[in-house]
């Protein structure tokens, strides 16, 4: 019977394992999620979360990692048993939690871009509404300062001013549009953020449709002139592409949502919990933890 004892693995340690594991990267930033490190007495029916051997110390489940650590029990109690399942939040884990974090590795990107365009379109509809008042000051300002570095002065043609006085030449209705444009694109950035921020499904679709229909004027300007940001650029959305199609299933593929859901549900509830360690009341409960 001590031999048998002593092959048994630790709990938890048995387990599939995976090449990264996501659940040790929240543990690392939240912390191990523990029940019952509260409770003054365990039960046999607590053994898939908490066990009592005869050694004075507790041994408490992680819900996310799996993980098993050794506790005193309390001296002062909160309540006489760990609580029930119907009490427990489960933590993401899985297929659930890594989509957690790479979707919101996504958001923020997306969260990036609404920033820039958003800036980007107050700058130009502040600037179409001013032009009219802000056209002298701007010409004498840009002149003393162009003829200030050595420049050539009194002319819109040349250097900086030439640049930034073409501006000024632009009709009014462009930059409305073209500052409306850049206002509605910024918003659909905010929205593909925040929807993907909370997983949902609509927003995999919108950020999917939305970054391949960019993939085409990105492809069309490196015809031009190629730059390490454009082709970091284009990497970057063709990762999320094919990440959200082949990953996350879309339209139908590879079984589309119900395999997605499928799958999201066997990582996720009290199976999981239970096919990692199985038999909650059975040797778990007789030899404890090592």
């Amino acid at each position: 019977m001590a031999e048998e004892r002593d092959l048994l693995p630790p709990p938890g340690a048995g387990g599939p394992r995976r090449r990264l594991r996501y659940e040790l990267i929240g543990c690392g930033l939240h912390g191990h999620q523990l029940v019952g490190t509260d409770a003054a007495r365990v039960r046999a029916d607590d053994a898939l979360l908490v066990r009592e051997p005869a050694d004075g110390l507790r041994w408490h489940r992680c819900l996310r990692c799996d993980a098993w650590l050794p506790l005193r029990p309390p001296r002062h109690p909160g309540r006489e048993f760990p609580p029930s399942r119907g009490e427990i939040a489960l933590p993401p884990r899985g297929k659930p939690l890594r989509d957690r974090y790479v979707l919101r590795l996504i958001a923020l990107d997306r969260l990036l871009h609404f920033l820039v365009l958003g800036v980007l379109a107050v700058g130009v509809l502040v600037f179409a509404d001013e032009r009219a008042r802000l056209r002298a000051p701007f010409y004498r300002v840009m002149d003393d300062l162009q003829t200030g570095i050595g420049g050539p002065g009194g002319s819109a043609g040349h250097g900086l001013l030439g640049e930034l006085s073409r501006a000024f030449a632009v009709q009014s209705a462009t930059l409305w549009r073209l500052g409306l444009i850049l206002a509605g694109y910024a918003l659909l950035e905010g929205v593909e953020a925040v929807g993907l921020w909370f997983t949902k499904r609509w927003a995999e679709y919108l950020t999917f449709i939305a970054t391949t229909l960019l993939l085409v004027p990105e492809l069309y300007e490196l015809t031009g002139r190629v730059t390490p940001l454009k082709i970091i650029t284009l990497l970057i959305n063709i990762v999320v592409v094919v990440y959200l199609l082949v990953a996350k299933r879309l339209f139908g593929l590879r079984g589309g949502g119900r395999a997605e859901a499928a799958e999201r549900a066997r990582d996720a509830g009290w199976e999981a919990l239970e096919r990692v360690l199985p038999g909650p009341a059975a040797a778990g409960t007789a030899h404890g933890p090592p």
